[in-house]
């Protein structure tokens, strides 16, 4: 990863780090450093060394709550070969800029992709401070500082040790420069083994292993031929594929075969080599972009990571593009060829018998209340569930239970396969729980946690299509009516009520010709062609002062079990009907000589509002 972490500039790891708008970063000091300004030249004012000052102050440090890119603008040469911007016309109107106000622009090139940018009024204040890789290269020196520290020689005989020079690969051990020169010469059998730095001491005497290949090359045995032993190889066979001496083709053996200098293969051949570097840098760059990924991940900075994640992921996409698309296709010539044999390893899988894992069957796990879909509509609660991912164990059924809303027992109010059920006709103003649970061959799983929901405190309702007398005009979203007939017709609200308090509103909008409306109460069975009250499954007010523009208010209040009447606000005497139980709709019963509007989820009037009761 510590490419990942060095300046391209400095070739150091990163010093206060500022992010250019081509996603590069680049340390602030080295910022400095390949910052220019237009040529003299290139300047309209030949006097803009007088703002040199200025300038200094643009490129100054800058605080990390500062932000904002530098603008993009393609480069040009300059005449002594600086990369630097166009210059940007002042726009029409403008006043001249005063002699000596300083330089007229700067820019800087970023050094990866040479891509310019120009630095506006606020200088290198303008770029914003990579605040996540300076954390992860400050906790990459902590860590090679530590590792360093750690790093002692395992032979000395003092104590404490001296710090570890060179790490042995073959041997596995740390040596300090004594007990190298001492235990471990690079001569005899060391003379191939491979010296590395200790862990954190990149550029560590022997860190690049030249002592143990400088004495490989040198005492490396030249090789000999099988059946010849004082013969060396010399010639190639490309028939047999394997080396030759003199003494092989003296012999006939290789008469008739494709015979080449062995010097001449070998080097044709050494392109595998060609091909494994590139594929070792290529897997060492992917390597240290993945493991600056994983630092990336582990900072604690929300403002840092989404600053270079964009930049980051596109850096990703494209190192797997490289991997997939074939970027790394062999480059070895055609008369290198591999072969592999897959026969054997065709049979072992022919071999191979194949079972069906069964598991267990048991009772099904807790399901999951999704609570982002679980909601209330008046006096209706709808829920929704799932089952946990990676379950085996099938799934029958679902059992929906809900209390009574006033923390009494449980009861069933589903058993299906939806994973959705709404409940209707609850009480106003009421708490319910409910929780679920499933069921298969084997038994009923445990519950879910339990959801509580609340229902309405105010009914809203609009009076019923479904239900009304096919006379019945209804418009504004079925919440005013009429009627094509002159005799009377019943239409009911969208909304039944079986407990509390409830209050509604009609406005008589249209009233000609004794039309006789009726409202009230009544049952989901009541007679709907002729006038609400006439049988014993409705109650209602007729008349009593009603005209246009009149507003008649409907009471009903089932925790005395009592009805009242309100025209334009005023109460009209004691309640109308009492000692009435059950469930009601409200209800209205009208000719074509009356139109009524209905409003609903309105307030109980003050005179009548009580400190709310217990729920029943």
């Amino acid at each position: 990863m510590e490419e990942e972490l060095k300046c391209p500039v400095c070739g150091s790891l990163f010093r206060e780090p500022i992010i250019l708008p081509c996603s590069h970063n680049v340390c602030l000091p080295c910022a400095r450093t390949i910052a220019v300004q237009t040529p003299e030249s290139e300047q309209p004012d030949s006097e803009c060394a007088a703002g040199g000052g200025d300038h200094a102050d643009k490129l100054s440090l800058h605080s990390e709550t500062d932000s904002g890119y530098g603008s993009y603008t393609p480069s040009l040469k300059s005449p002594n070969g600086v990369r630097v911007l166009p210059l940007v016309p002042a726009p029409p109107g403008a006043a001249a800029a005063p002699r000596g106000a300083g330089p007229a622009s700067s820019s800087l090139t970023c050094p990866q992709c040479h891509r310019s940018a120009s630095l506006d009024q606020r200088g290198l204040r303008g770029f914003q401070r990579n605040r996540l890789l300076e954390a992860i290269v400050q906790r990459y020196q902590q860590g090679r500082a530590a590792a360093a520290a750690a790093a002692k020689c395992q032979l000395c005989d003092r104590s404490p040790p001296e710090p570890a020079a060179v790490l042995c690969e073959q041997c596995e051990v740390l040596y300090c420069s004594a007990c190298q020169l001492r235990c471990h010469p690079a001569r005899g059998p060391f003379a191939k083994h491979r010296l590395t730095p200790p862990p954190g001491q990149p550029g560590a005497p022997g860190g690049d292993g030249s002592g143990g290949g400088k004495g490989a090359g040198g005492g490396r045995k030249v090789p000999t031929c099988a059946e010849h032993d004082l013969e060396n190889y010399s010639m190639y066979c490309v028939s047999c594929r394997s080396p030759v001496c003199y003494q092989c083709l003296e012999e006939g053996k290789h008469s008739k075969h494709d015979v080449k200098a062995l010097g001449a293969m070998w080097k044709q051949h050494k392109v595998v080599w060609d091909q494994i570097n590139h594929c070792t840098l290529k897997l060492r760059q992917s390597t240290g972009l993945m493991e600056y990924c994983l630092e990336v991940i582990k900072e604690n900075d929300p403002s840092g990571f989404l600053q270079i994640s964009d930049a980051l992921i596109k850096r990703v996409q494209v190192s797997q593009e490289q991997w997939v698309k074939g970027a790394l296709e062999p480059k070895v010539s055609a008369e290198f060829d591999l072969t592999l044999d897959s026969e054997p390893l065709l049979q072992s899988i022919h071999q191979l018998d194949f079972i069906q894992m069964k598991f267990p069957i048991t009772v099904p796990p807790v399901p999951l209340l999704q609570l982002e879909k679980c909601c209330t509509r008046n006096n209706s609660v709808t829920l929704a569930w799932r089952m946990p991912p990676l379950s085996h164990n099938p799934v029958e059924g679902y059992i929906l239970e809900l209390d009574d809303g006033d923390g009494g027992q449980f009861r069933e109010v589903y058993v299906g396969k939806e994973t959705l059920c709404t409940i209707d006709g609850l009480h106003f103003n009421s708490t319910y729980n409910a929780r679920v649970k499933a069921f298969n061959s084997s038994g009923v799983g445990p519950y879910s946690k339990t959801v509580i929901l609340q229902t309405s405190d105010v009914a809203w309702f609009t009076f019923d299509p479904s239900s009304a007398h096919r006379d019945i005009v209804l418009s504004n979203d079925n919440q005013t009516a009429t009627c094509n007939s002159y005799d009377d017709r019943v239409v009911l609200g969208t909304a039944a009520f079986s407990k509390g308090v409830h209050y509604w509103e009609l406005h008589v909008d249209r009233y000609d010709n004794h039309p006789d409306p009726a409202f009230g109460i009544a049952r989901i069975n009541v007679v709907k062609d002729m006038m609400l009250g006439k049988d014993d499954k409705a109650w209602a007010m007729t008349e009593g002062g009603v005209s246009k523009g009149a507003t008649v208010g409907v009471l009903l209040d089932l925790n005395k079990h009592n009805l009242t009447f309100y025209i334009n606000g005023q109460q009209q005497g004691p309640p109308a009907f009492e000692n009435i139980e059950g469930v009601f709709m409200p209800a209205l019963s009208l000719n074509r000589n009356v139109q009524v509007t209905l409003h609903t989820g309105l307030e109980v009037p003050q005179c009548v509002k009580q400190p709310k009761l217990p729920n029943n």
